[in-house]
């Protein structure tokens, strides 16, 4: 399978503010299930673009537009194909359990055991936890299967209902929220129980069928937890599916914060306003300009008046808006 991503960023100001720096993660991996034929990023004002790769594996693209401007563009054209699928049984052996809590595991995925940043065991989800019953019942993987279930039967998938930097507590306490969210709730549920758990930022190509309540227009996410029998495994709590070969992976990390699609900031009091298209088909050719639908559009807060710089953290939260 084939696909052509096409993911534009748009910010506007209504002032002129200068010397714009920008990190980006759009570049689709490549790995051993999926490969990233093809990335083109371009800006305008057009700028300089440098890239390397985080400890992570994950391609970060960066550039600064210095002089003045009141809008800033950014494009990233993908071709992605996948090579393989992998087949996951139902279940695995309980005693990956005991592999599971072994010092040498513990200490291997550290980073992915511990809280971080979004996915914190709040008083809400411990609460939430309680109430699913969640506890090393059965083996890892059947445990994984049903939470996800769960955690799609518990939330309302509604757009808007949270920030970009809104806590789990927010979507546990209405029940509703964003892929974002869901991801946060389950990486901390899953690192509770001792399974090492992981976001992942991305795409996905929607089939409008099933299950399926995520809808065009922005980037995905999901979460991956590590089993000794299968490694990483990919679990889709918003779409209550396994991610498979049209969950296109960019960039993995402890959570959204380490790994939003933009993170910048400018100087000048300008209120920024930030506008997304994301597109995605099964096809061999680009995507032409006319196929893509238009932008959406929410705004920043107002900074305070005598700002000189504005972190906009002009991030954009993956919602499936």
């Amino acid at each position: 399978m084939r696909y052509t991503v096409y993911h534009l960023t748009h910010f506007r100001y209504d002032a002129p503010v200068s010397e714009s720096v920008m990190e980006v993660r759009m570049q689709p991996r490549t790995e051993s299930v999926q490969r990233c034929l093809r990335f083109e990023l371009t800006t305008s004002p057009r700028s300089r673009v440098f890239a390397y790769q985080d400890p992570e594996g994950n391609v970060v693209h960066h550039f600064d537009v210095p002089a003045r401007h009141r809008e800033l563009l950014v494009v990233a054209e993908s071709v992605v194909e996948f090579v393989s699928e992998i087949s996951i049984p139902e279940c695995c052996e309980a005693t990956e359990w005991q592999v599971l809590d072994e010092p040498a595991t513990r200490e291997r995925f550290v980073e992915y055991l511990e809280p971080s940043h979004f996915a914190r065991p709040t008083e809400a989800l411990l609460a939430f936890g309680r109430e699913l019953g969640l506890s090393r019942d059965v083996d890892p993987l059947t445990l994984l299967r049903r939470l996800k279930r769960q955690i799609y039967e518990s939330f309302a998938y509604a757009q808007g209902s949270t920030r970009v930097d809104s806590p789990i507590d927010e979507a546990l306490a209405a029940r509703r929220g964003v892929c974002q969210d869901f991801a946060h709730v389950m990486i901390a549920l899953v690192r509770g129980l001792g399974i090492p758990c992981r976001y992942v930022s991305g795409y996905l190509f929607h089939r409008h069928a099933g299950d399926e309540r995520s809808v065009d227009g922005a980037s995905h996410a999901w979460v991956e937890a590590w089993l000794p029998s299968l490694g990483w495994l990919g679990l889709d709590p918003t779409n209550r599916t396994l991610a498979g070969d049209r969950h296109i992976r960019v960039a993995v990390g402890r959570d959204y914060h380490d790994v939003p699609p933009t993170r910048g900031a400018f100087k000048g009091n300008a209120r920024s306003e930030l506008g997304v298209t994301v597109r995605v088909q099964t096809t061999d050719a680009p995507i032409a300009p006319s196929d893509v639908m238009p932008a959406l559009y929410w705004s920043a807060p107002e900074p305070e008046a005598g700002t000189a710089l504005f972190d906009d953290e002009q991030e954009q939260q993956q919602q499936q808006q």
